[in-house]
């Protein structure tokens, strides 16, 4: 079975949601099966978050730990799904790093 890919649609559309939940701190990008949250300079961004696609509809959700490894968290679902489980149930790995 061939892994799917983000596509950048879904990269802008993780970028409008964090925009309108008054994120502007986060930038998303695509990058292969992944949406990646991130913060910081571009040359060496700050890791918070990541969705990674599983199927046609169907993602999974990582986090970033405090060493930047990724953590799988066992929950997969849509991508909106996923974006409003980050932001009620794990807020914290979105704020800002300073």
């Amino acid at each position: 079975m061939t892994k799917q890919h983000a596509a950048p649609e879904h990269a802008a559309a993780v970028r409008s949601y964090l925009a309108a939940q008054g994120l502007s701190h986060l930038r998303a990008r695509k990058h292969g099966q992944m949406v990646i949250m991130e913060s910081g300079p571009e040359a060496d961004p700050i890791a918070h978050a990541r969705l990674r696609r599983d199927t046609v509809h169907l993602w999974t959700l990582e986090i970033a730990t405090h060493t930047g490894r990724w953590e799988k968290t066992g929950f997969r679902g849509l991508w909106q799904d996923l974006l409003k489980l980050l932001m009620t149930d794990f807020p914290w790995t979105l704020a800002p790093i300073e």
